[in-house]
């Protein structure tokens, strides 16, 4: 259990008033909600913009003049187009190349995600410190055609241990785009209000490939073939590419010391844990990521030997599921105050285990579409709301690494449990283990109640509302 007691040495308060040594707040930098309400008036940031909340007049930006801005919807276009793709060659084209073409057992599909969650592991590692190294635009523009030969390489799979190889290449070359776009707001504008739009745009966009992906990964392995979905990854990355290039990207502000990357890796963990905040929420999010990565190891194999269903409907499945995120998302940025709060994040997260004890107690394909709906809403509700308070606790030079350091904590939970995911498979079944692991979920949740009131009770500022999470929240994905 994090120390909520324990805080770190160089920053003191709380939330969206976090201030640091200089005594100025922490700016958010990606942030992904609106940095409005919650703020009082004249608040600045931690590179002295001031917030919207001020005294002075601000403009209000809709989305459609957003969507005018060049440089904007190029990155939007990108990241869906993009992420289609990926969404596409995990849900339908991985796990149905491994469970229903080569027929993998609980171990075979364990090796490819341990695979594809070590590559994602070590790209996560260097991935944010190439974002503040060089920025956002490079690190697309090169990740997405060192991913074009990659995702071609799948189609050659036709074993499980070249499966398990060239997995490992498809995740270590997509962990850096994936942060790279995720990072690209303050690249693009350094008004706050105008930050929040593109944020909601960029991550709209996300969330949109999440229900295109599977469904069109869905299509294709029902008319042409799984391989064929790996050939639809490699274009959506060279598209991608071909958007990122004109982009025009301002330069952050950077530390005045530059460091080894190695170091600057260092710094982000020990920021984060230094940081008794940050820590609680990143370990609260990693028993969720460890239930992700129970369900990346058994869930084809649940479609294909409870359900009995063929690989593609892996694809529909998850596209309604994304449909039930989306949702969620939208009840997310209209939370009341007093749910916005470290008490309300642990509860939904162990309200996860409903929507798992939901989806797979059943051997019915009608009931397991209505209960990827409620999971999807709750992972909806949860994510953004654990990203709010981690963004929120992070400052602008700081924000590639903490992203980096969130993600090598996600893909860590997702690796954990894949040893030990086939070996209960064999003693309980694939089923049984899948439900025990949702109701395990619940059991550690609870153990973060005390430290969760704790946070709460000494808060100072008002959580604002939410945007739309990081789509590397839900279940693993390939990350690009």
């Amino acid at each position: 259990m994090p120390d909520a007691e324990a805080g770190p040495p160089f920053r003191v308060g709380d939330g969206a008033h976090e201030v640091n040594n200089l005594g100025v707040q922490a700016s958010t930098g990606s942030t992904q909600q609106d940095p409005v309400p919650g703020h009082d008036a004249g608040d600045e940031d931690i590179n002295g913009r001031s917030n919207p909340g001020s005294s002075g007049s601000t403009t209000g930006y809709r989305p459609g003049e957003m969507w005018g801005d060049r440089d904007v919807r190029r990155v939007v276009l990108a990241r869906f187009v993009s992420r289609v793709g990926g969404e596409a060659a995990f849900f339908v084209g991985i796990w149905g190349k491994a469970a229903f073409e080569l027929e993998a057992s609980a171990g075979g599909v364990a090796a490819v995600m341990a695979a594809l969650g070590v590559a994602s592991l070590i790209g996560s590692a260097v991935a944010g410190v190439l974002v503040d190294r060089f920025g956002p635009r490079r690190v697309v523009m090169v990740g997405e055609l060192i991913f074009i030969p990659v995702a071609i390489g799948m189609v050659f799979a036709d074993s499980l241990p070249t499966l398990v190889g060239a997995t490992f290449l498809l995740g270590l070359a997509g962990m850096p785009v994936y942060t790279a776009i995720a990072s690209f707001g303050p690249f693009l504008t350094d008004d706050p209000e105008r930050l929040a739009r593109v944020n909601s745009l960029i991550e709209g966009a996300s969330w949109a490939a999440f229900v295109v992906g599977p469904a069109l990964g869905a299509i294709i392995a029902g008319s042409i073939g799984l391989d064929g979905i790996f050939v639809l990854d490699a274009a959506t990355s060279g598209v991608a590419a071909f958007l990122i290039f004109p982009v025009s990207a301002r330069k952050l502000a950077k530390e005045k010391e530059q460091h080894e990357g190695l170091e600057e890796l260092r710094e982000g963990f020990a920021y984060a844990y230094a940081n008794h905040r940050l820590r609680f929420y990143i370990w609260l999010g990693s028993s969720v990521w460890v239930l992700f990565g129970t369900f990346s190891a058994l869930e084809p194999l649940f479609y294909r030997d409870i359900l009995e269903v063929e690989p593609e409907t892996l694809g529909w499945v998850n596209s309604i599921f994304g449909l039930g995120l989306v949702a969620g998302t939208i009840v997310a940025s209209r939370l009341p105050q007093r749910f916005r709060t470290a008490r309300f994040l642990v509860l939904v997260v162990a309200l996860n285990s409903v929507g798992v004890l939901a989806y797979v107690g059943t051997d019915q394909l009608r009931v397991v579409v209505i209960a990827g709906i409620l999971w999807g809403f709750l992972i909806g509700v949860m994510a953004p709301l654990l990203r709010t308070l981690i963004q929120l606790n992070t400052a602008d030079e700081m924000m590639g690494r903490i992203t980096g350091v969130t993600q090598v904590h996600s893909e860590v939970g997702h690796l954990l449990p894949l040893a030990l995911a086939p070996v209960l498979a064999g003693l309980f079944g694939v089923q049984s283990t899948l439900i025990y692991a949702g109701i395990a979920l619940a059991v550690f949740a609870l153990l973060f109640v005390p430290t969760a009131t704790r946070l709460d009770r000494t808060r100072t500022a008002e959580v604002p509302p939410t945007g739309l999470p990081d789509p590397n929240d839900e279940p693993r994905s390939v990350g690009h």
